[in-house]
């Protein structure tokens, strides 16, 4: 079987920048679409203008009232917050599932003894599991990490078991045959071929993450994005609301881009042979 190379030079930085073209491309459009449904929510459901904002309500809001730059400087710096909130759960989920993911892999008995227990604990909404969070682990950043790392852990598991288990059996028989274990044989061939697993578990985790961030803000910490639209609400500041919503929403779709474009561009360089060039 004759290994295909990987994409070198100009062949990688023309893949590199026909994925960012296309995560361009989808930011752009998801962008078209939420509004366009937006405005359709407004319009089918006939809300009250005291508690329903258009985009364009938003827009003055953010940009032209006379205090938009308090405004904006208010929700940007709770949304730093929030998102520093999400990535500390995102690398701690994603590093959990990692580890538990290579013992499945490695000791068959660990899975038939935990899986049964995570799966049964994803069942519990989170909602229901943050006070007893926030009571073991506090109110600060360790509390929200936890529930953020849970939101990420258990989707991230299954995909990277799956990857891990999708070693090539050829590959793995050649590592084998000279004088590699079971490690080696993770190393050099499983973990390469589960980049593509861990990459489609970013894509869900990280919006996943954030929504874990907010919740979190909201019910225990007082701080971040998830309060301050708590509390607008109760203000009756309808407009923050909003606002804070489309923007969380179109971070979340920045965010859910970049990911895209940096899966090709790692794959491509470090991934199995048939993810190259993709």
């Amino acid at each position: 079987m004759t290994a295909v190379a990987p994409p070198r030079g100009p062949s990688l930085l023309l893949t590199a920048l026909a994925r960012l073209g296309r995560a361009v491309g989808t930011v752009i459009a998801s962008a078209a679409v939420i509004v366009g449904l937006w405005y359709a929510f407004l319009e089918v459901f006939d809300l009250s203008s005291y508690v329903a904002r258009d985009p364009e309500a938003v827009y003055r809001y953010l940009f032209t009232v006379p205090a938009a730059a308090d405004n904006r400087a208010e929700i940007f710096d709770e949304l730093l917050h929030t998102l520093g909130d999400a990535a500390a759960g995102y690398v701690a989920g994603t590093i959990a599932a990692i580890v538990v993911a290579v013992l499945f892999v490695l000791y068959r008995p660990i899975e038939q003894s935990f899986m049964p227990i995570a799966m049964v604990l994803r069942s519990v909404p989170l909602v229901a599991m943050t006070p007893l969070i926030t009571l073991v682990f506090g109110r600060d950043l360790l509390g929200v990490t936890v529930i953020a790392a849970i939101v990420v852990f258990f989707p991230s598991l299954v995909n990277l078991v799956f990857g891990l288990r999708s070693t090539p059996q050829a590959a793995a028989d050649l590592v084998l045959a000279y004088g590699g274990g079971p490690l080696t044989v993770l190393r050099k061939v499983a973990m390469p071929s589960a980049l593509p697993a861990l990459f489609v578990s970013a894509r869900i985790a990280v919006p996943g993450a954030i929504i874990g961030a907010l919740l979190a803000e909201w019910l225990a910490t007082g701080k971040g994005l998830g309060y301050y639209m708590q509390h607008a609400q109760q203000v009756s500041n309808y407009n923050g609301v909003w606002a804070a919503v489309v923007v969380i929403t179109a971070v979340s779709v920045v965010i859910y881009a970049l990911v895209s474009a940096i899966e090709t561009v790692v794959l491509a360089r470090y991934g199995p042979a048939p993810a190259r060039g993709a």
